[in-house]
């Protein structure tokens, strides 16, 4: 059965190139042009994956609150935001919501077709590897994490991280008691014009998620004006 994407787009040219090229792609895509509209069709059933603009009509934020809702409802559906909105903070407040992804517009219709397909697959090797553990998983502590899944556990509990926060893990806990800095932090979200702030929205976005399931968890340590430090 093909996979359902939901774009929430008020441009209704932007809102049918979008539809038409990932249609082309074999998805079968739910197209909406305001928050209320998309509320009304959440309410039915949930999509495999959610393309949100972030100004909705009137709404500057809509595709905030929107995020908001859905992850409330469905904490590990992948959410991608597109938007003329590349200013840092909006980047970071749709970060700090949970997005799996933050692309600017324009966009090669093609590149995010690729993402999409991307992102599905992560998700759904996820589901598949949810109940059982890959003989690849690597475990340092009481941390395990599966490279091919992009998923971390925590004690046994699974930790819902994006993309970018996985691969930022990865590289922080690959020589645990060493800080890694910055810039090699900045390499693994494989993102362009990454700053400081960014990279310290991912953190603490990284231990709230280990906090909601281990309120002790103080396994990552800040350094400073360098980076940051995994410790045992």
């Amino acid at each position: 059965m093909a996979k359902r994407i939901a774009i929430v787009e008020d441009d209704p040219d932007q809102r049918a190139n979008y539809t038409d090229a990932i249609t082309k792609k074999g998805y079968q895509v739910d197209a909406y042009g305001s928050r209320d509209e998309a509320l009304t069709g959440f309410e039915a059933s949930l999509p495999d994956l959610v393309i949100l603009d972030i100004i909705l009509g009137e709404e500057v934020d809509g595709g905030f609150q929107l995020c908001r809702d859905l992850l409330a409802r469905a904490p590990s559906l992948p959410v991608i935001f597109l938007t003329e909105r590349i200013d840092e903070i909006d980047k970071i407040s749709g970060l700090r919501l949970g997005a799996w992804d933050y692309l600017p517009k324009p966009i090669s219709l093609d590149y995010l077709a690729e993402r999409i397909s991307s992102l599905l697959r992560i998700n759904e090797f996820r589901e598949e590897q949810d109940q059982n553990e890959s003989p690849t998983a690597k475990k340092i502590g009481d941390l395990t994490l599966d490279q091919d899944a992009l998923l971390a556990s925590w004690k046994g509990q699974r930790i819902d991280l994006s993309g970018t926060e996985f691969r930022m893990l990865a590289k922080l806990v690959r020589q645990p008691g060493h800080a890694v800095s910055y810039e090699t932090l900045m390499n693994a979200t494989m993102q362009s014009l990454v700053t400081n702030n960014t990279i310290n929205t991912h953190m603490r976005n990284i231990r709230k998620k280990f906090e909601k399931i281990d309120p002790d968890f103080a396994a990552i340590k800040s350094e400073y004006g360098f980076g940051y430090r995994w410790s045992d």
